[in-house]
């Protein structure tokens, strides 16, 4: 649709008004940052980009808007993790033509990358796209890595720490005999 016809139509859905998308992200488990919404009148769509805070992957499945989404990590070969998110069909219907539309999914993982089934890459962000018509009844995305490991204190720490004991304890003995 041009796009004046479909910023008509959109504001009177409600889907990309910040409150509404408010109401179907909110959920005592997260914390919304920052919601914004855009039309880029160069290609025509309209984008929703919300910012959350969440302790753990599967607390978003307790958003309204990702009820049926089956967020999950668990824990796969020793060392790597496995994520997975399952895209839910999305109605078309009423002269939407399923492959006009598309949704993107884009991930970026905190580690080295084994096996994912995305669509493109860029770095360590995964990009999941598909048309409505590529979701059909649903599709599942999914990733396995290996995370990166925490900052560790590196050995020498605990040695040099082992030796500036035992010297203190030596000066102590030694000045007891004094």
């Amino acid at each position: 649709m041009p796009d004046s016809e479909s910023a008509k139509i959109l504001d009177k859905i409600g889907i990309f008004n910040p409150d509404s998308i408010r109401g179907e992200f909110s959920s005592p488990y997260t914390k919304i940052k920052n919601i914004s919404a855009y039309t880029d009148t160069t290609d025509s769509t309209t984008h929703a980009v919300i910012n959350l805070t969440f302790t753990h992957i599967d607390s978003l499945n307790k958003i309204k808007a990702f009820a049926a989404s089956d967020f999950s990590l668990k824990d796969g070969a020793e060392g790597q993790k496995i994520f997975s998110q399952f895209i839910p069909p999305i109605a078309t219907g009423f002269g939407i033509n399923g492959n006009a539309y598309h949704v993107s999914y884009k991930y970026t993982f905190g580690g080295d990358i084994i096996t994912d089934n995305s669509t493109g890459k860029d770095g360590r962000t995964l990009i999941w796209d598909y048309s409505l018509a590529q979701i059909g009844s649903g599709k599942t995305i999914s990733v396995t890595f290996r995370p990166f490991k925490l900052k560790e204190t590196p050995p020498w720490i605990y040695a040099l720490s082992g030796l500036v004991l035992l010297i203190v304890i030596i000066f102590l003995l030694r000045k007891k005999k004094d």
